[in-house]
């Protein structure tokens, strides 16, 4: 993989919690900070956008048998995805690196209302730019939302950091036979089930062109390694 210059990474908000369980694992936290700091003081110029998930705060499925309507839980979900955005914003700050917060959901009081034009603003300024509230519609997911921003602000290439090496054809915590794929194309993806992005984020990407690098967020320096051109992780694309 060749080093691009604007990337969108997408974090998932399970990434946070780290082996708590449950909401910001303050040292996991402290670890993907570190990571972004690293990545945004480099003297490469890299323009580097954040979509987060809220998973780790609420997840609206775990209570639509309850009666709870998906509209109600997703719009609960975005607001999770708020909540770790302003975490990921303070901790990335307080490492020395200037940020900006964008919200698809409009609460003013703490991120500014998602504009295209002022998050390529932002982008261009050399801040890093948080990208929270998902699309700000109900039954898409942050999936999708993080491949809609890619493609809307012109990023180079999608990272989706996990906590596994990257996409492997089983479950790699389930069956230790499972064999670790370094490369697969959208097809592959959408065919095989792999569970890299929903089926809508992958088909995006494909008609966008947009290559997609799974990686290990929890090593320290991957991104950094994944920009500068090393092989790391699973590269999706055509």
């Amino acid at each position: 993989m060749t080093r691009d210059r604007r990337v969108l990474l997408k974090l998932s908000g399970e990434a946070l919690q780290g082996e708590t369980g449950f909401g910001i694992d303050p040292v996991t936290l402290g670890v993907i900070a570190d990571q972004l700091a690293e990545v945004m003081t480099d003297p490469g110029g890299i323009e580097l956008g954040v979509v987060i998930g809220g998973g780790n705060i609420f997840r609206g499925e775990r209570l639509e048998a309850t009666g709870l309507k998906r509209v109600t839980g997703d719009y609960m979900g975005m607001l999770g995805t708020l909540i770790n955005a302003m975490a990921l914003q303070e901790a990335v700050e307080a490492r020395g690196v200037s940020t900006r917060l964008l919200s698809a959901l409009r609460i003013e009081e703490v991120a500014e209302v998602y504009i295209r034009r002022r998050a390529l603003s932002h982008l261009d300024k050399g801040y890093l730019v948080i990208f929270a509230g998902g699309t700000g519609n109900p039954y898409f997911t942050t999936d999708t939302a993080a491949v809609l921003r890619a493609s809307e602000i012109g990023a180079d290439v999608i990272l989706k950091g996990t906590r596994v090496d990257g996409v492997y054809d089983r479950d790699p915590k389930k069956d230790p036979q499972a064999r670790f794929l370094p490369s697969v194309t959208y097809m592959e993806a959408i065919e095989q089930r792999l569970k890299i992005m929903d089926t809508t984020a992958i088909s995006l990407a494909m008609e966008n062109g947009l290559p997609i690098v799974v990686f290990n967020l929890t090593v320290p320096g991957n991104i950094k390694r994944v920009l500068s051109g090393e092989r790391v992780g699973t590269l999706v694309s055509a």
